[in-house]
C-alpha cells in the first residue's frame, strides 16, 4: 500500500525473507515447454524490473546491484510506475496458455496472477488516496526499521569500503522520505484523510527515541564504531568523520522536522477516532484490506462472526488447562495469576535468551519426524534493539541468507521484562523460529527452482497462517507438555482468534482502544503490555491481523481433509513438504494444490 517494497519488507508482521546473491537468468527445468519458457521469462523480467524500481527489496535478499541508493518512495513517479508494471505483467501473463505449462509453473501462474491483480487494486487511484497520505506510522514506518537496517547489524552488507559509502548515500534517501511523508501527511491534513492521534503519539515517541541517542550514541554512527580488516585505517578515520557529519547534519534534522511537524502540525489535525469506518473512504479501504491480507474477498462481519466462534472454543479448552494445574478459581483469576505470580516472571534478560535456546535444542531433536524438508540457513536468537523495543511485537523473525554469510533471526522482546512471562516462550519459538518462520522463509528462498516471486516474496495468510500452524505441532515436538506452556500456546492461539473480532470491531464496528484491550484481557491471560500494543498495532495497520487465523485454519482444514481421505496414507512429512516446497501461496491456490496432492494419494 505505501510502497511495494515496504510491503514485502514487513510482509509477515514481522517475518522478512532475504537470499544471497542476484537471481540469475531462467533455465530450462525438466519438461519445460515453450510456454513455460515465455512464463518465466516474464517472471525473470518483472523482478528484475521491480529491483530497479525498488532496491531495497533487493539489499534485504543480498542483491548488491543497486545498493547505492534507497528508492523514490511515496513519489507519483514510484506509484505509475508500480500501477504500469503490474498492467504489463498482467498482460503478458494472459498471452501465456496456462494449459500447456508443466503443474509446478501452473501453480506459479495461479500465484503471480492472484498477487498481481490484489496489488493492482490496491494502485487504483481511490485506494492510493487513502493511503499515501498516510505515509507512515508506528508499526510499518521507514523509522521502525530503517535505522536498524544502516546501523550494522541489520540487512545492510558493511564488509567493504564500497558498503559504508554505499550506505552513506542511502542515508541521504531516507532524510529525503522523511521530508517527502511530510509533504504527504499535509496533502491528508487537506482531504480529511489522517491518522489517528494514538498513531501520532507512538510515532512521536520513536522520534524522541531517535533523536535522544545524539551524534555517536546513533544506531547511525553505529557502523563506523567497528570496521573489518580490510579497511584501512585512513579510511576508517575519513568514514568516522563522515558518519559524525551525516547524523548531525543530515539524519538528526530530518528526524526533528518530522517530530516537529507530528508535534505542532499534524497532531491538532489528527482524529480522535481510532477505526477506518471513522475516516473518508476507510469502509472501502477496509474491505481491500481484508482481502489482500487473507487472500479470500471475506467480509468485517464475516470475519468477526469467526472470530467470536474461535474465541468460545478456546476458552473451554483454557478451562481444561486450568483443572490441570490444579487451580481451584475461576478462568479470570487464573488469568490474574498467570499475569501476577512472580514464578511466571523472568529474573533477568540472560534467562529469557538462555530459555529461548535450550527450547530450540528440544525442538531440534524432535523436528524431522514431522519435517523432511530443513532449511540450510543456520539461525540465531537475538534480543530487540533497545531503541524500538517499546513497540515492537513480543517476537520477530527475520529471514537470512541461504549461503549462510547472514543468518536467520529470532527476535525476542525483554522490554517490561516482569510481562514477559515465561509460560508464553515455547510457543513463541514454535511461531518465530522452528518450524515456523525459520523453516517457512527460508525453504522457500532456498529453492533455485522457484521464481524470484516465489522464493523472497508472498502474502500474510500463509507466512503467519504457517507459524501459528505451527504452533499447533507442539505434541509431536515434545513441547508444551505442563498446563502452564500449553496456556501459552493456547493464549497465542487466542490472540490470533480475538484479532478477528477486535480488528474488525475497530475497524468495522466502532469498537474504541479500551473496549479493545478490556476485550482481550478479558479473553486471555496476555499481560496489558501486550494487549495495548496488539490493539495500538491493529489501529495503525488495519486488516493486518486477520490474516494469521484465517490462514491457519485454511492449512489445518487441508491437513485434517488429507488425513480422512488418505488415511493410512497420509505421511505429515509429506504434507509438510507440500505446504512448504512452492513458497508463500495465496490460500485458493494452496488449496487447489493439496486437493491435488490428494487426488494423486499423498505421494
Amino acid at each position: 500500500m505505501r510502497s511495494t517494497a515496504l510491503a514485502l519488507l514487513l510482509l509477515a508482521s514481522t517475518a522478512t525473507p532475504a537470499v544471497a546473491q542476484q537471481v540469475p537468468p531462467p533455465v530450462a527445468m525438466p519438461g519445460d515447454g515453450p510456454e513455460d519458457a515465455k512464463l518465466k521469462t516474464l517472471f525473470h523480467e518483472s523482478d528484475e524490473a521491480s529491483l530497479k524500481r525498488n532496491p531495497i527489496s533487493g539489499i534485504f535478499r543480498g542483491d548488491l546491484r543497486y545498493a547505492d541508493r534507497l528508492g523514490d518512495y511515496l513519489t507519483d513517479a514510484n506509484i505509475n510506475a508500480e500501477r504500469a508494471a503490474s498492467e504489463s505483467d498482467l498482460t503478458r501473463l494472459k498471452a501465456i496458455d496456462r494449459t500447456k505449462l508443466t503443474p509446478t509453473d501452473q501453480i506459479a501462474y495461479d500465484v503471480f496472477q492472484n498477487q498481481t491483480e490484489i496489488a493492482l487494486r490496491g494502485l487504483t487511484p481511490e485506494i492510493v488516496a487513502l493511503t499515501i497520505v498516510r505515509p507512515i506510522d508506528h508499526f510499518f514506518g521507514y523509522q521502525t526499521f530503517y535505522p536498524e537496517f544502516a546501523s550494522g547489524t541489520g540487512a545492510a552488507p558493511f564488509k567493504t569500503l564500497v558498503d559504508y559509502e554505499n550506505n552513506l548515500k542511502r542515508n541521504v534517501e531516507y532524510a529525503q522520505i522523511m521530508d517527502r511523508a511530510i509533504v504527504r501527511f499535509r496533502e491528508g491534513m487537506k482531504a480529511g484523510v489522517v491518522q489517528p492521534k494514538l498513531v501520532v503519539d507512538n510515532m512521536i515517541g520513536q522520534f524522541d527515541n531517535l533523536i535522544a541517542q545524539g551524534i555517536e550514541g546513533s544506531v547511525f554512527y553505529a557502523p563506523v564504531k567497528t570496521f573489518p580488516a580490510t579497511i584501512s585505517t585512513a579510511h576508517q578515520t575519513r568514514l568516522r568523520a563522515a558518519y559524525a557529519k551525516q547524523v548531525r547534519e543530515v539524519i538528526l534534522p530530518a528526524h526533528q522536522r518530522m517530530r516537529d511537524f507530528l508535534s505542532k502540525e499534524y497532531r491538532p489535525a489528527a482524529r480522535d477516532s481510532v477505526g477506518l469506518g471513522q475516516m473518508p473512504g476507510g469502509p472501502k479501504l477496509y474491505e481491500y484490506l481484508i482481502e489482500s491480507n487473507t487472500t479470500l474477498p471475506l467480509k468485517a462481519e464475516e470475519v468477526h462472526q469467526l472470530g467470536l466462534s474461535e474465541v468460545a472454543r478456546i476458552l473451554r479448552e483454557m478451562e481444561a488447562q486450568k483443572t490441570a494445574a490444579g487451580f481451584k478459581g475461576t478462568l479470570p483469576e487464573f488469568f490474574t495469576y498467570l499475569r501476577t505470580d512472580k514464578k511466571f516472571q523472568p529474573a533477568s534478560k540472560d534467562q529469557v535468551r538462555l530459555g529461548y535456546e535450550a527450547i530450540g535444542k528440544r525442538v531440534d531433536q524432535r523436528v524431522r519426524e514431522q519435517f523432511s524438508l530443513i532449511p540450510k540457513t543456520p539461525l540465531e536468537i537475538r534480543a530487540v534493539p533497545a531503541f524500538k523495543e517499546k513497540t515492537e511485537a513480543g517476537g520477530s523473525y527475520q529471514g537470512g541468507t541461504p549461503d549462510g554469510s547472514r543468518p536467520g533471526v529470532f527476535y525476542y522482546n525483554s522490554y517490561d521484562l516482569p510481562s514477559r512471562y515465561l509460560w508464553t516462550m515455547e510457543t513463541l519459538y514454535l511461531h518465530e523460529a522452528v518450524p515456523g518462520h525459520h523453516f517457512q522463509i527460508s525453504l522457500a528462498q532456498e529453492n533455485a527452482a522457484l521464481p524470484a516471486f516465489m522464493r523472497f516474496g508472498g502474502n500474510t495468510a500463509y507466512a503467519e497462517g504457517w507459524g501459528l500452524y505451527a504452533e499447533s505441532l507442539h505434541k509431536e515436538l515434545g513441547v508444551e507438555t505442563d498446563p502452564y506452556q500449553r496456556m501459552g500456546g493456547l493464549n497465542d492461539e487466542m490472540l490470533r482468534a480475538m484479532r478477528l473480532v477486535v480488528d474488525t470491531g475497530i475497524h468495522a464496528k466502532g469498537w474504541t482502544r479500551d473496549q479493545s484491550i478490556k476485550y482481550m484481557l478479558d479473553n486471555s491471560p496476555m499481560g496489558k503490555t501486550d494487549a495495548t500494543a496488539e490493539v495500538e498495532r491493529y489501529i495503525a495497520i488495519p486488516g493486518q491481523a486477520l490474516a494469521y487465523k484465517v490462514g491457519q485454519l485454511t492449512i489445518s482444514r487441508l491437513k485434517a481433509k488429507a488425513q480422512k481421505d488418505l488415511g493410512a496414507k497420509f505421511d505429515p512429512r509429506k504434507f509438510h513438504a507440500q505446504v512448504l516446497d512452492t513458497g508463500a501461496l495465496p490460500m485458493p491456490v494452496l488449496e487447489k494444490k493439496i486437493d491435488t496432492w490428494i487426488a494423486a494419494g499423498g505421494k
